[in-house]
């Protein structure tokens, strides 16, 4: 049975359970919870069906049907997200998610890095490690997220060089990093833009700024790391280098 570690300092932040069950990469927060009210989780020895109930992370033991809560091992995975698809364990509407993608598939809980729109497509990583995961969307610290755009139309020579400037949207200043195209159609073209950040609908925000509507939004890459020819709705591992590559 798991035993009381040493008190934490006064300073000590204190979290939810659930919350640090679903943090530590054991479910998610809603699934949590539920073991939670099952009875199945102990704190310090002592059965609590607080879900809300404050845990220290470090000091409290925690443990699930009598075995210790400990951090597992960092994994991480990436999607090809199909359109259509919203990130999110659970949809209040009942849409089909991203989960949908890796059910059946034996891993443990892991939580979205970022997100990506219903319309949107690409590149998805998920990882049990919160702390790993905020490095890599942070405007700071994370790796430049590059897309591949097509948009209604045929832009002008000087929508790239508009696009790096930015536009005032909404009272947020929003800009791509760099902007190209790629290829022209007869009616429609391809765009790739790099962003530094990640706001909500970023891309198509910024570019309906200047009357531009976007056809498919597709993430193509996260820093060094590419989408390649991992087929829709399919997912794989990340090895070590290109974690480390990332980080």
């Amino acid at each position: 049975m798991a035993t009381k570690r040493s008190a934490p300092a006064p300073a000590t932040p204190r979290h939810g359970l659930a919350r640090v069950m679903s943090k530590r990469g054991l479910a998610s927060r809603t699934e949590a919870a539920r073991w939670i009210a099952e009875g199945r989780v102990r704190v310090n020895g002592r059965l609590v069906r607080d879900p809300e109930f404050p845990v220290a992370q470090g000091f409290d033991a925690v443990a699930v049907d009598g075995r210790d809560l400990v951090p597992a091992a960092r994994m991480v995975v990436m999607l090809n997200k199909p359109r259509g698809l919203v990130t999110t364990a659970r949809d209040d509407r009942g849409r089909a998610t991203v989960y949908d993608c890796l059910e059946g598939s034996g891993l443990p809980w892991l939580a979205p890095v970022g997100r990506l729109d219903k319309a949107s497509e690409g590149l998805l990583l998920f990882s049990n490690d919160p702390v790993w995961a905020a490095r890599i969307t942070s405007p700071v610290s994370g790796p430049d997220k590059t897309y591949h755009v097509q948009i209604d139309g045929l832009p002008d020579d000087e929508l790239p060089a508009r696009l790096e400037r930015g536009a005032r949207v909404d009272g947020e200043m929003l800009s791509a990093k760099s902007a190209i195209v790629l290829r022209r159609g007869a009616k429609h073209a391809w765009l790739e833009l790099v962003l530094s950040e990640g706001r909500n609908r970023q891309i198509r925000r910024l570019l309906g700024a200047f009357g531009v509507s976007v056809r498919r939004l597709v993430r193509v890459a996260v820093g060094t790391l590419t989408l390649g020819g991992l087929p829709k709705a399919s997912w794989r591992h990340l090895t070590p280098p290109e974690i480390a590559a990332l980080d």
